[in-house]
């Protein structure tokens, strides 16, 4: 059957009317109806050319290849929207327009991670703060072993081998929180010196320690995630550095910070992702930093981060508008691209308000489409946002 799509060129509008074609599309859930006539988004009219052989004209019947037709028509990321709406139809599942959405749901899941408020005791606590290495040394042996072993703060002797060394090494966020909750003093600078110094190396330094002192004072260990590409490595409350008969207790989680003033590469931030996954880690994202006031947006506004509400499946079979509901929501990027912290905060914020779940979708420069499936964290208390990342294959 050959589909023959009409551009009006005036009316940047895209249609069909052939009624054998119109039924067909129409069963395969693709555009909208108006009066006996089938009018197209532009990434289902670009799937047609593409995938099944349609052809494009105007009314003076000039024909329009794919690029002439997504010429005519400006955005952003035009190809990374065409190459993910394209992956996700075929694999047999529903994309539509975000501007379809005309109602609230209630599949936006979250975790809640279980708490258990940190309680120091009070030690008299004395260490050198080294800056350009942003460590804090303790060379009390006793005080810094029970600092270790009881609250897992610093390293004592060496790692994996306590038993190599008799000092206690504070890296910058356990230098800072010792000094606000258990009177850690050091001999050569303040809390503003080690801050200082800390800010020098890292940019976003205050708003990586505002996650670290918000998991630390629950109860949480946070250590280094270096190995795994994030900024830190999470244990539950109750993992202790000693060694439980012939195991290393080890950590399920890492967490990594993406302030909202904060811009990254999207092949640098997919990759810590895939790293995490591979070593059987969950990723959480951390979003520290005050939303901007916003001021009311129109409706037609409201939902422009997005690009497409998507049908998953139910068992087996393929959900569509007329059997079931959507399941998330797809923000298309390209390997290529910088995301920003605010940019994925409200895209997050929007699909929370929806009650639908955000669905990732970056398109490499072969075209293959990876998913990251959002999940947001219930953290009794705290007043960031913390969100599970996890890789799916739809």
């Amino acid at each position: 059957m050959s589909i023959q799509i009409l551009f009006d060129q005036k009316k940047k509008s895209l249609s069909v009317s052939q009624p054998e074609a119109v039924s067909s599309l129409v069963n395969g859930h693709y555009g909208y109806m108006k009066k006996g006539t089938l009018y197209l988004f532009l990434e289902e009219a670009l799937y047609l050319m593409d995938i099944r052989n349609a052809r494009c004209f105007d009314n003076a019947l000039n024909e329009y290849k794919f690029n002439q037709l997504a010429a005519n028509f400006k955005g952003k990321k035009q190809m990374a929207r065409y190459f993910t709406y394209k992956d996700w139809r075929d694999r047999g599942l529903i994309a539509r327009q975000v501007s379809e959405i005309c109602e609230k749901y209630s599949q936006n899941s979250s975790k809640r991670y279980p708490i258990n408020p940190l309680s120091l005791d009070k030690y008299s606590l004395l260490a050198t703060f080294y800056p350009n290495d942003l460590w804090a040394i303790i060379d009390d042996e006793a005080a810094g072993k029970e600092l270790y072993e009881r609250y897992w703060f610093g390293q004592f002797g060496s790692y994996k081998a306590e038993q190599r060394g008799r000092l206690s090494k504070l890296d910058a966020y356990e230098t800072i929180f010792l000094m606000r909750h258990a009177s850690l003093k050091l001999t050569n600078a303040s809390e503003e010196d080690v801050i200082r110094a800390a800010k020098k190396k890292h940019k976003y330094f205050e708003e990586m320690y505002e996650v670290y002192e918000d998991w630390r004072t629950k109860g949480f260990v946070l250590k280094t995630g270096f190995k795994f590409g994030t900024h830190f490595r999470l244990y539950f409350p109750g993992a202790s550095p000693v060694k439980s008969g012939k195991e290393w207790v080890h950590s399920k989680h890492v967490i990594h910070c993406f302030p909202r003033a904060s811009k990254l590469l999207i092949s640098e931030w997919a990759r810590a992702i895939r790293v995490a996954h591979s070593v059987k880690k969950t990723f959480v994202l951390a979003i520290p930093g005050k939303a901007k006031s916003k001021q009311k947006e129109p409706r037609d506004q409201f939902f422009t981060t997005l690009d497409f509400l998507l049908y998953h499946r139910k068992g087996s079979a393929a959900e569509n508008p007329k059997t079931g509901k959507p399941k998330y929501l797809m923000f298309s990027l390209s390997e290529e691209e910088y995301l920003g912290g605010e940019e994925l905060a409200e895209a997050i914020s929007q699909c929370r308000r929806i009650g639908l779940e955000l669905l990732l979708a970056i398109c490499d420069r072969e075209t293959s489409v990876t998913y990251y499936a959002v999940k947001r964290i219930e953290l009794p208390g705290s007043r960031y946002e913390y969100y599970e990342i996890e890789w799916v294959q739809p």
